[in-house]
């Protein structure tokens, strides 16, 4: 079974939420760009000062995408 990753990015602050949202909208030209093997991307209000935008890749293209797009963090993706 291959994995898949879940790569994120953090904003903070009373934008955060329009931020992350907007993020999404990168990630995804990326996407159309790259054709990446997943399609999935989305971004969460945590609290009112803080959101994250993610991005989730097949295992094996996580080294190429996180080298490209320098995400703050991941983790593994459970659907």
């Amino acid at each position: 079974m291959n994995r898949q990753i879940k790569l994120i990015w953090d904003f903070r602050g009373p934008a955060a939420l329009k931020t992350a949202e907007h993020h999404v909208k990168h990630l995804n030209e990326f996407i159309a760009m790259e054709k990446t093997e997943l399609k999935i991307t989305g971004f969460k209000e945590i609290n009112d000062m803080y959101s994250i935008a993610f991005m989730v890749v097949a295992e094996k293209e996580m080294i190429s995408v996180r080298d490209l797009l320098k995400p703050h963090r991941g983790e593994v993706y459970v659907a």
